[in-house]
């Protein structure tokens, strides 16, 4: 016979096999969401000259580049230095 201390804990796991399973469902919606918004964005074509070609490595330099210049600048004023 099943006692009141077993009762809670089979509940209590089958709680948590339920969570564990609606937020593994939920991950993988997340994740087929985002897969599906980089397909959308593409890569442009070889004949495309817009803005947005080029190499991915290059934007990432880029944004690299952007992201130190914007540390160096909020390093300059928190020591008090006028830009």
């Amino acid at each position: 016979m099943m006692t009141e201390q077993m009762l809670l804990a089979s509940a209590s796991l089958l709680g948590l096999m339920i969570l564990a399973a609606a937020l593994l469902k939920g991950w993988h919606g997340w994740l087929t969401l985002k897969e599906r918004e980089l397909e959308r964005r593409g890569l442009p074509d070889k004949a495309d000259t817009g803005s947005r070609a080029g190499s991915p490595e290059g934007y990432q330099r880029i944004e690299i580049a952007d992201l130190k210049e914007r540390i160096r600048k909020l390093e300059a004023i928190a020591s008090g230095v006028d830009l």
